[in-house]
């Protein structure tokens, strides 16, 4: 059906029946007491800013809101909870949408959670708790042999690319950021006009695909990648080994999506599906990708180099850490994606059951880093399905030093979680390549709320931590944070997730299970050595 089946059927019936009583018989305008509010309402749908549903779907988009009005009554009594994950709930959309807008986000009655349900989580608080006045959390990315390091926001754009999301989303999500002075990573789809449009701090991210940075022949171009890295517009370059949504499989663009202002920005055509390798072709061992994250910071004027990866073998994990210490070179940050996280098209096994989730995976590279005395030598950054203030300490607590973040700033988009990313029919223009839907999407009106829901999560940061008795989110540690188990104990988290102590693997002073994966680890090769 039509997106404007019912606005049309509308309009049609009241010039009907306008006619009619012009021209038969006046009776004929009794139908137009109704007909012409309806007309009236949906020509306000289409030109007004601020939903987009409603500019997609004029007049038939107004039975989502009044359900959304009475869906608590609905789920309550007959369908689920409020809190059910899909993959967010509800109250977590809820939290988003209400920060982007700059709405009270206060709830009345005191918690509606299960606290004593397996994995309810809190922070524990300080009877001296501390008001925090500027809740601008900055951190400064950049190693040693870094000479342009970049003053960061905690919390930052994950990477969406543009084939993934559409151009009006790009130019809200950048120029948000740009009003609210943090980072948007391109994701691997290289850097649209919508960026640079934007204006706002970019990521750029050089994945498998190498796009914006691809010979013919899909391999990495250095000439290409310095033209575009020096501009002072990109601050930091990520290099993807992995997304967490689809670890060991390429990006999916499909052939529907590809507009040939996509098939220019990426450096590719428009006549098939565009699937990324699933493994680099720059390099294809630990130390090799040393060289090449040298490389790229060379390249680049001295810009930071990081990576981003979900984890898997552990062995591999500890294979790069030993090709760091051999040759002293160490990549600027370490992106952490959780086997949770979100993506526009993958296989369903693959997001569902590949790839460590993101507490374990964090964990462990801040565990690692760590024993081998390396943790101090650049930043932890974190992704994977986080909304709320909560979600975030607990990951500063775990060994975060910034968090990125997707989804959420989807929300603050306006996205309803329809879960059509991947047909090219998204309700509210955001992962659509289709400029009919993508006109729901204001920029002017949704780029300001990109940068409220920044601003607003800040500030409920600061509230938590100083609570907390803390002044910083690097102040966290692991038993401010306390998890309920399955066997209803109160665990803090550095019991759950115990924390090595600094050069503990190079001493040999770990479990044995640990050491056997050290041993196995070779800067040489990413396959185990036995």
């Amino acid at each position: 059906m039509s997106r404007f089946f019912v606005f049309n059927l509308t309009v049609a019936l009241t010039l009907l029946f306008l006619a009619l009583a012009l021209t038969t018989n006046p009776d004929f305008a009794w139908p137009l007491i109704l007909l012409l509010p309806l007309s009236l309402l949906g020509v306000y749908d289409l030109i007004q800013p601020h939903h987009s549903i409603l500019r997609n779907y004029p007049l038939m988009g107004h039975f989502r809101f009044i359900f959304e009005y009475i869906r608590p009554e609905i789920r309550q009594y007959l369908i689920e909870d409020e809190r059910d994950p899909l993959p967010f709930s509800r109250d977590q959309r809820a939290i988003v949408y209400q920060r982007a807008k700059n709405a009270s986000d206060m709830r009345p009655f005191g918690t509606v959670l299960d606290t004593s349900a397996t994995g309810y989580g809190w922070v524990s608080h300080s009877v001296m708790p501390v008001e925090i006045k500027d809740a601008d959390f900055r951190i400064t990315i950049g190693a040693a042999a870094c000479t342009q390091p970049y003053n960061a926001s905690i919390l930052n754009i994950s990477g969406m690319s543009f084939g993934a999301i559409g151009r009006n989303a790009i130019l809200a999500l950048n120029t948000g950021a740009k009003m609210g002075g943090f980072a948007h990573d391109t994701g691997e789809g290289s850097i649209s006009p919508y960026h640079r449009e934007g204006g706002g701090d970019i990521i750029w991210q050089v994945a498998t695909g190498y796009f914006g940075c691809r010979t013919p022949d899909g391999r990495f171009d250095p000439d290409l990648f310095a033209l575009t890295a020096t501009d002072p517009q990109v601050k930091m370059i990520e290099l993807k080994l992995s997304q967490g949504a689809k670890p060991g499989h390429g990006g999916v663009l499909p052939k529907a999506k590809i507009t040939p202002e996509i098939a220019a920005t990426r450096l590719i055509d428009t006549t098939h599906d565009c699937i990324s390798p699933s493994r680099h072709s720059a390099f294809s061992t630990p130390l090799e990708m040393l060289s090449f994250i040298q490389q790229l910071r060379t390249l680049s004027g001295g810009k930071p180099v990081g990576i981003k990866m979900c984890v898997g073998h552990r062995f591999e994990v500890l294979a790069m850490i030993k090709a760091m210490l051999e040759t002293g070179i160490r990549p600027d940050f370490i992106v952490i994606d959780g086997g949770e996280g979100g993506t526009g098209a993958a296989p369903m096994e693959l997001s569902d059951h590949v790839g460590l989730p993101l507490i374990e995976g964090l964990s462990f590279m801040h565990n690692a880093l760590t024993g081998a005395g390396l943790r101090d030598d650049l930043h932890l950054g974190a992704s994977g399905k986080m909304v709320t203030a909560f979600d975030f300490c607990r990951i500063h607590a775990l060994g975060a030093d910034y968090v990125m973040a997707a989804r959420a700033f989807m929300f603050s988009l306006g996205c309803v979680q329809a879960r059509a990313c991947h047909t090219n029919k998204c309700p509210t223009g955001i992962t659509t390549q289709d400029k009919h839907r993508q006109r729901a999407l204001v920029v002017a009106d949704k780029a300001p709320r990109v940068a409220s829901f920044h601003h607003n999560t800040l500030g409920a940061i600061a509230q938590v931590i100083g609570a907390a008795g803390l002044a910083h989110p690097a102040d966290l540690r692991p038993w401010h944070i306390h998890m309920r188990s399955a066997t209803g104990e109160v665990v803090r988290g550095d019991v759950a997730y115990h924390h090595l102590p600094r050069g503990a693997l190079l001493s040999g002073d770990v479990d044995d299970r640990l050491k056997r994966e050290w041993d196995r680890a070779s800067a040489d090769s990413f396959m185990p050595q036995f």
